[in-house]
């Protein structure tokens, strides 16, 4: 048995088709596509295919082949891809300080909303 390349990172694209297919668990091209044109009407079922069988030989995506339509579901949960790329973005772009990373997202702007739960989170941590 060939043993599936170990994940790469996602391109924007890639991350979006990934964002549609974490919820469904998994899908077919189809129904991938169907959920896409809910709020991207201009992406074709030719395109979702091509990217998901992309997607497959770099390792992002498994694929059951048992069916007709093959069924694709993602290689990483979204929270374990979601950690490594901030990781990554820490590193490359905050030279390793998470600090740094969170000053800079909180001067870009957050909402009244965003920021009370920011205190309630802290105000946890504060506790344990």
């Amino acid at each position: 048995m060939a043993k599936s390349p170990a994940p790469s990172k996602p391109t924007p694209a890639e991350l979006d088709l990934l964002q549609v297919l974490w919820p469904l668990g998994s899908g077919t091209a189809r129904q991938v596509h169907d959920e896409i044109l809910k709020t991207r009407p201009d992406v074709t079922y030719a395109t979702v295919l091509r990217l998901m069988q992309i997607m497959h030989a770099k390792g992002l995506l498994i694929r059951d082949e048992s069916e007709r339509s093959h069924v694709y579901a993602p290689a990483q949960a979204q929270e374990s891809l979601q950690t490594k790329l901030l990781k990554d973005l820490v590193q490359r772009a905050f030279s390793g300080s998470a600090k740094a990373l969170v000053l800079a997202a909180l001067k870009s702007g957050i909402s009244k909303k965003e920021r009370e739960e920011i205190e309630e989170l802290l105000k946890g941590e504060d506790k344990q």
